[in-house]
This record gives structure tokens, sequence and C-alpha cells, in this order.
């Protein structure tokens, strides 16, 4: 019992000295480090680390939570807990400091906080509001009056955003270069014709699934924007070769573009682009029925730079676009040619057999492709540096013929599914049997 308590009277005087120490050190580092010193090391915290800190001392709350260490805030992992409350105390600590911003998926904020946000934190330069589905165009009608060094501004699936958000941000954000309004279907041609003719700096233009975008709105935003770099027209289904032809002719430096969806583009659009953006690196044209193979010819003679293509549901195209896209596009990493049921095991070996395959293909989604046979994968052994394959529903394709390639390929991810096997009719039955799938398509 003594021999217990005089261990328990050890460990307390040794717990006291253990906190004289670390507050001597503490003083020590307060003393020796000068503030500016320590503010900018705490400059490269993330927002937990921040937090952190500012629990450890007065002196390490009140330089933690300096509005300097504050310029970059991305509260995504927090996005269930943040509410309005949280903004309005952020930007009375942050102020004139803070330069960036992402409330992506805080669906709780709403335009109260915003207001009182644009005020304070008027040198904000990048906001994400993506998914902060209660932001209406007060939010951006503050934004244009207090915030004229914005520059990039997501609004994605803020669907209460109409034309007049983008006819404020016009007037009162003239550098905005990055723009996403993807899935605001409020939006139509007189709120981006507003916005082009007002915000010429743009490089970027997203607005995937605003069905209400069209050629006329595009024209106007390729006329008086020709710096743009990035468009996403994913889903604008009202847009037509025009809108492709004013984007080629009027924004040569055009290096990723999405048309997935438009189904009304024919190969007119492709052979424009082949010949006046030839720095083209990315092209998503999933769903695009009219494409043939002539336009890919075109396409793959001139833009030698394309690296990531989706051709998934391009339904017309067969090996002569794949014999093409080898020898014309030898920097090819991420290829999608999913539903493409025309393929057969003879473009596979084009493709196989091309320069991008050995040295830079990555990514080939083969899903749905009913003529790949083994063979399509005993061609593709000398891609080393291919790391997935998708074979769904390619019901030729073998678990023999997916072994061989792994032997060649040891650390290639296949994606593929077998079917069991449908049973066969029940003696005596007159209805043909069908199996569960089909039951429930």
């Amino acid at each position: 019992m003594l021999q217990s308590f005089n261990c328990l009277i050890t460990l307390f005087f040794f717990s006291l000295q253990l906190r004289r120490v670390f507050m001597e050190e503490e003083a020590l580092i307060n003393k020796k480090l000068p503030k500016e010193l320590l503010l900018r090391i705490f400059s490269w915290l993330d927002v937990v680390s921040l937090c952190r800190c500012a629990q450890v001392s007065k002196s390490w709350n009140i330089l933690a939570l300096d509005g300097s260490n504050w310029q970059r805030i991305d509260l995504f992992d927090f996005q269930r807990d943040v509410e309005g409350p949280v903004i309005e105390n952020i930007s009375r600590r942050c102020g004139g400091f803070l330069r960036k911003l992402s409330l992506k998926g805080c669906q709780s904020i709403a335009d109260g906080s915003m207001k009182l946000f644009a005020q304070l934190c008027n040198n904000v330069e990048d906001l994400n509001l993506d998914g902060c589905k209660k932001i209406s165009d007060s939010t951006c009608q503050a934004l244009s009056k207090h915030c004229p060094k914005l520059q990039r501004l997501d609004l994605r699936s803020c669907i209460e955003i109409t034309d007049l958000s983008l006819k404020v941000l016009a007037d009162g954000c003239p550098a905005l270069t990055h723009i996403n309004i993807a899935w605001c279907e409020n939006v139509t041609q007189n709120g981006i014709e507003a916005l082009a003719r007002g915000c010429r700096k743009l490089r970027s233009f997203m607005c995937m699934g605003c069905a209400r975008v069209n050629d006329s709105a595009i024209t106007v935003l390729a006329e008086h924007c020709p710096n743009l770099e990035v468009v996403n027209l994913s889903g604008c289904v009202n847009i037509t070769d025009e809108s492709v032809l004013r984007l080629a002719e009027n924004c040569h430096g055009l290096h990723y573009l999405c048309l997935s969806g438009c189904t009304m583009l024919s190969d007119a659009s492709l052979i424009v682009l082949a010949q006046q953006c030839h720095l083209l690196s990315t092209l998503e044209v999933a769903g695009c029925s009219q494409f043939t193979d002539a336009g890919f010819q075109a396409l793959a003679r001139s833009c030698r730079l394309l690296e990531k293509m989706d051709l998934e549901e391009c339904i017309l195209i067969t090996d002569t676009t794949l014999m093409h896209l080898g020898m014309g596009c030898p920097r090819l990493e991420k290829l999608s040619l999913s539903h493409c049921e025309l393929i057969t095991d003879e473009g596979i070996r084009h493709l196989g057999m091309s320069p991008c395959a050995a040295e830079n293909l990555t990514v080939l989604e083969l899903d749905n492709c009913p003529l790949i046979t083994d063979a399509s994968l005993d061609n593709l052994v000398s891609c080393h540096n291919l790391q997935r394959i998708d074979l769904y529903d390619c019901q030729l394709i073998t678990h023999t013929g997916i072994r061989r390639l792994r032997s060649n390929l040891p650390n290639i991810l296949v994606h593929a599914y077998f079917a069991p096997a449908t049973p066969p009719p029940a003696v005596g039955s007159t209805r043909q049997r069908v199996c569960r799938c089909c039951a429930i398509l």
C-alpha cells in the first residue's frame, strides 16, 4: 500500500516537472523565434493543423488564427458541419487576406452569409460554391459589387442561379478567367452572351447540362473570348456544327473540348477542329452518334497532341478510326471505345502496333464491344504502360484470355463481368425463357 502511494507521488511530481519543462520550451520558442517567422511556419499548415495549434497556448492561438494564415481555405471535408455562422466568422477573421475559398458541398450556406463574405473578403480570387444549392443571384450580385479581383468562380449545381447572375458578374468581375455553371438549368443564351461581352479574359467555360444554351450563345462566347482553352458543352443538346465552327475559328488555343451528348453534331465539327485547333489534347464526344471514320481520320492527321479521347457510343466508327488514331496520335494515353459495336480485333491490332501503344497508352475502355475476342488482348501485350482495361459485356472475352494478358502485364487492372449462363428451356414449356436481366429490362 505504502509502495503504491510512493509511486503515485513520484508520478505526480514527474508530471509537474514535464509541464514546467514544456512551458519553458514554449516560452523559449516564442522568445527565440520572431513572430514573423512563426507566422510563416503556420502559413504552410492546413485548416485542421491550424485549429490544433490554436489550442496549444494563448500566444499560439493568436498566431494560428491570424488572418494571414488563412489565405486559402478548403472546407470540403467539413461540408456537413459548415453553416452560415462559420462563414461569417471566417470572413471577419480573414478579411482582405483571403484569396481562395472552397465551400464545395456545403449545402447549408445561403445568400446572407455570402453577402457578408463578399463585403469583408473583397480580395478573393478563387471561389468554389459547387453544390451550394441555396445560393441564388443575390450572392453573385454581392460578388459583383465587392469582389473585382475574382478570377475563378464555380457555381456548379447552384440551381437557383439565373441569367441575372451572369449579367452582374459581367459588370463587376472583368478579371474572371474560369467559370463553371454546370447544371444551372435556368441559364439561357442571354446570360452567356452578357458574360462573354463583359469577361473577355475567360480561359475556361463549363456549362454541362445547360440544355437552354444554343448556337447564338456559343458564337458570341467564341467571338468575345478568343483566349478560351477549356470548353465543356456536355449535354447542351441544342448545339450544332455552327457552335464548333465558331469556337475553332476564334479559339486556336483550345486544348480541352467536351461535346458529349451533343447529338446534332456531324463530321463537319471534327473536320473544322482538325483544321484550326492543333493544340487539342483532350476530346470527349461520347454519344455523338453521327461521327464517322472520315471525321476522326481528319482529326488524327492534324491533332497530333491528342492524349485523351472519349468516343463512347460513337456507333458508326470502325477499325479504320483506330488505324488512323494509332498512326496520327502518338501521345494517346486514354481511349474510350465503349459501345462502339463495329470495332473488331483488327482495329485493336492496329492500335496495339501503333507508336502510342508501347509508350503512352494507360487506359483502354472496351465495354460492350461485342466483336472483341481474346485475340485483341493478345495484341495489347506490347502496351507496357497499360494500367487499366474495361471489358464489361464483351461476351467473346474469356478467363483464359485475361489470364494471358495478366501474365504479360502483371500490374494491369482488368474490369470484366462474366454473366452466368442462361438456364436451358424447361421441358414441355412453350414460352421462351429469358435471363433475369432481360426480364428486369
